[in-house]
């Protein structure tokens, strides 16, 4: 067992975790850490994907009462089966798009300069979006996820396609993308919570039997470790984001996202860090 190896598996889940639901982008910064770490490669772009199953997992667990009362209801009660209906309706631009151009994007996109471009430039959106909704200064025209219409959900599932660009970040494009068509700050964040589950779960399926001729038993254990460091911190992470929001909007995060990739810009520029494609 190669120790080394699981400690990387380790850094990368907690990693995933923790930006999987915050608009900083996960698959950027889990490019960056990879790159710093030596651990890149088309295995690795596999777990990169398969440890999202860790993060999902954490917010079935966190909604579990909500999700038990859905399943339930869905073939009954109206409320449950408009839920149900928008997850669809969201789930498949990003989807869609997702299977056409996945292997273009992969191939040109997956690079830090590129991540920290679109780093700095989704700073700049929410930068913006925040601005927007001070000057508005009055209350959201959607309350709460179970408010949304279906035209309300495809915006959002538009607003998530933009997501296939690394850097952009998926909770980043939903939330903000939901502000922006009408939701509150609660309900764009729970709603991107719930779209997380078939989104995430999707792509791990996916990708785990696109890619499977590059997996072998041996992997098990990195797949593993990085999974469950996945839950564990994106656990946390859900928690802390629902009580932050609520008395906090997104720009820090705005420029957290501005200052880093200008940071990595100017590191790769210099030759400080020697960025691994």
């Amino acid at each position: 067992m190669d120790l080394v190896l699981l400690f990387k598996a380790f850094i990368m889940g907690i990693v995933e975790g923790f930006t999987e639901f915050l608009p900083i982008s996960s698959t950027g910064h889990l490019i960056l850490t990879g790159s710093l770490l030596n651990f890149t490669g088309d295995k690795v772009k596999v777990f990169e994907i398969a440890i999202q199953a860790g993060a999902m997992l954490a917010v079935i667990w966190e909604y579990r009462v909500r999700i038990a009362a859905v399943l339930t209801g869905m073939f009954s009660e109206r409320r449950a089966q408009l839920f149900v209906l928008n997850l669809i309706v969201a789930f498949v631009p990003a989807a869609m798009l997702g299977f056409i151009f996945s292997k273009s994007i992969k191939a040109v996109l997956f690079a830090p300069v590129p991540v920290a471009l679109a780093f700095i430039l989704g700073g700049f959106v929410i930068l913006w979006v925040e601005k927007r909704q001070r000057a508005q200064d009055r209350p959201a025209r959607v309350e709460s996820v179970d408010d949304m219409t279906v035209l309300d959900a495809f915006k959002v599932g538009c607003a998530q396609a933009f997501a296939l660009i690394p850097g952009t970040s998926r909770s980043g494009a939903t939330i903000i993308g939901g502000m922006m068509f009408g939701l509150s700050r609660k309900a764009a964040t729970e709603f991107s919570f719930f779209l997380a589950i078939p989104t995430l779960l999707a792509a791990t399926v996916y990708s785990l039997y696109k890619e499977r001729a590059l997996l072998s038993a041996a992997d098990l254990p990195m797949f593993t470790v990085g999974t469950i460091a996945a839950f564990g911190s994106a656990f946390l992470c859900v928690r802390w984001l629902l009580r932050y929001i609520s008395t906090h909007d997104f720009t820090f995060f705005a420029w957290y996202r501005i200052v880093f990739g200008l940071f990595v810009l100017l590191s790769a520029y210099s030759g400080w860090v020697v960025w691994a494609d």
